[in-house]
């Protein structure tokens, strides 16, 4: 869809080639559908060649800035997808960006989302709106840390959005993007600036089983004990876990997935903590953000109508947002989890419930394996949620 009248565009493209240079350029051909582009988003599978892909992006528009990371799947207007590239494009004198990197975060957490977080910093200020879009490596360690970086430059009132990258459930390594660059281990991030609104929104949907429990030992991401027994065993066992999940590493992320970790949130909605492995040796849980010992615990699931039910609930917190204005593009950073559940008819439905919401504007996307959205506190790193950026 190309851009409506006006300053400010939103425009997206996809491409499913498997030539990672021909994915990229057709992505980026059919984004590019306006004037002056300021930012290139890059949401693209590991299955192709992610090298070859930003050099196909670059080669359709040289110098504009490109930020992005690799996926567990792709979104875009007309549904979900794997194997393929989303570019999404902001453009006009209506938005003003700036972009930054950061590498070695695993090292220094904090100190990486205080560093990409500086490209807030290069913005002339003639912008009323901001955002500050965050990508991350959701395998680098607790991303709560980034976020606290990241909000200690960016303060109160510059809310931050995005997401961890993916491997495709793999769990090895992901990777993020910065201009022509494959990165590991990283925070990019872009400062958006527009003459417009911009509204984010946050729902899960999950629900508690059974009674709330105690976080008896954890450390940092690691929990060790739950109501004083093994956090592992008193997980499988409550959620009755299958035979495989027990004692095969790939079986039990596959059964954590739709099996989150739930912890007491003053703010409405529980906070969500992605299970991520079990360490079969010290029979702890590894989530990957921070669990702290002493809070309130509830393992969680959900059901199809559930997780559509926070679909719509996110959109239109985000669309509330914008006030009165039509949004010119959305973008959806969707827990691989809720994927999980839904199946791939059901994530089908999603995207479409997602494009309902968008009054005909573009859609776009990707599935994460952790969500970023602070709009108020200090508190913005989210697990198996759906975090919606609209943009007026």
């Amino acid at each position: 869809m190309g851009p409506t009248p006006g300053n400010r565009w939103v425009a997206v493209g996809r491409a499913a080639s498997t030539n990672g240079f021909e994915a990229g350029s057709q992505a980026a051909t059919g984004a590019l559908m306006g004037s002056d582009p300021r930012l290139l988003l890059v949401f693209a599978s590991e299955a192709l060649d992610l090298g070859g892909v930003l050099a196909g992006i670059a080669g359709r528009s040289p110098g504009t800035p490109v930020i992005g990371c690799s996926t567990a799947g792709e979104i875009a207007s007309d549904g979900p997808s794997d194997a393929s590239v989303v570019v999404t494009a902001f453009g006009g004198p209506g938005f003003e960006v700036a972009t930054a990197v950061a590498r070695g975060a695993s090292g220094q957490l904090r100190e990486a989302g205080a560093e990409a977080a500086s490209c807030l910093t290069q913005l002339n200020g003639y912008t009323p709106h901001r955002v500050l879009l965050l990508l991350t490596d959701g395998l680098a360690g607790d991303q709560q840390e980034i976020v606290r970086g990241a909000y200690a430059v960016a303060g109160a009132a510059v809310p931050l959005v995005g997401g961890c990258a993916g491997d495709d459930l793999r769990m090895l390594a992901t990777h993020q993007f910065f201009g022509t660059e494959v990165l590991g281990d990283a925070v990019v991030a872009a400062a958006l600036g527009s003459d417009a609104p911009m509204g984010i929104g946050v729902r899960h949907g999950w629900r508690p089983v059974g009674e709330p429990m105690l976080v008896t030992r954890s450390s940092l991401n690691r929990v060790l004990e739950i109501d004083d027994e093994p956090a592992v065993d008193l997980y499988l066992d409550r959620l009755n876990a299958p035979p495989e999940a027990r004692t095969d590493p790939k079986a039990f992320t596959r059964f954590a997935a739709t099996h989150p970790l739930g912890l007491a949130s003053r703010r409405g909605e529980e906070q969500v903590r992605f299970v991520s492995a079990a360490d079969f040796d010290d029979r702890s849980l590894i989530c990957i953000a921070e669990v702290p010992s002493g809070g309130l615990a509830w393992f969680m699931e959900g059901s199809d109508d559930s997780v559509l039910a926070a679909t719509d609930a996110a959109c239109a917190d985000a669309l509330a947002g914008l006030g009165k204005r039509q949004p010119l593009g959305i973008v959806a950073f969707d827990c691989i989890a809720r994927r999980g559940v839904l199946g791939d008819r059901g994530i089908r439905a999603e995207v479409e419930r997602v494009a309902s919401h968008s009054h005909g504007a573009p859609v776009s996307g990707f599935y994460t394996y952790g969500e970023i959205a602070r709009t108020h506190g200090v508190t913005g790193f989210h697990n198996q949620t759906l975090v919606v950026l609209a943009v007026s």
